[in-house]
């Protein structure tokens, strides 16, 4: 199955942690603009940040972000064989 990510859920899963925006920025030692930029959709999460943000606030990676399931057509698989090639006595 294919995803896409939608909106980022950081301010509501930093509402279920009882934290703000300013303790986790603190606690990983990044700028709060930053976390807002991720919070406002500005930016994307890099996974190592995302890993990162959801062991600080004990959530799972993936509930930082609505997934958006694609339905992604996968092309009939073609078999086929090299045609053999002969190697002429030397």
């Amino acid at each position: 199955m294919k995803f896409e990510l939608g909106r980022c859920l950081l301010l509501e899963r930093l509402a279920e942690a009882d934290m703000t925006i300013v303790q986790l920025a603190e606690a990983l030692h990044y700028k709060q603009a930053r976390i807002n930029d991720y919070i406002e959709n500005k930016r994307m999460m890099p996974l190592k940040t995302a890993i990162s943000i959801a062991d600080t606030i004990e959530c799972r990676v993936n509930e930082l972000y609505e997934l958006i399931t694609v339905d992604a057509e996968v092309p009939p698989r073609v078999e086929w064989e090299a045609p053999l090639r002969r190697i002429p006595p030397s």
